[in-house]
């Protein structure tokens, strides 16, 4: 069964991408989370993931305001 999760991933992308993105989605009142499945993976104790493949998440009440941000902020 999966999990239902009131977050939605927007972008995945280099740390610094996604520390930029978090910036600017935080200056227009939207708050994010990251994943990063290779800093998880090795602070466990085994690898796992792909390097500088982090995930940013919005909540989905916010997808429909952070993805336009998103897209100007990298174009």
């Amino acid at each position: 069964m999966f999990f239902d999760s009131e977050y939605e991933r927007v972008y995945t992308g280099s740390f610094i991408n996604v520390q930029f993105l978090q910036n600017i989605l935080q200056d227009g009142g939207i708050n994010s989370i990251t994943r990063d499945d290779m800093k998880s993976g090795m602070a466990a104790g085994f690898g796992g993931g792909i390097p500088d493949h982090i995930q940013l998440f919005v909540k989905k009440s916010d997808v429909e305001a952070a993805v336009p941000i998103i897209e100007k902020s990298l174009s």
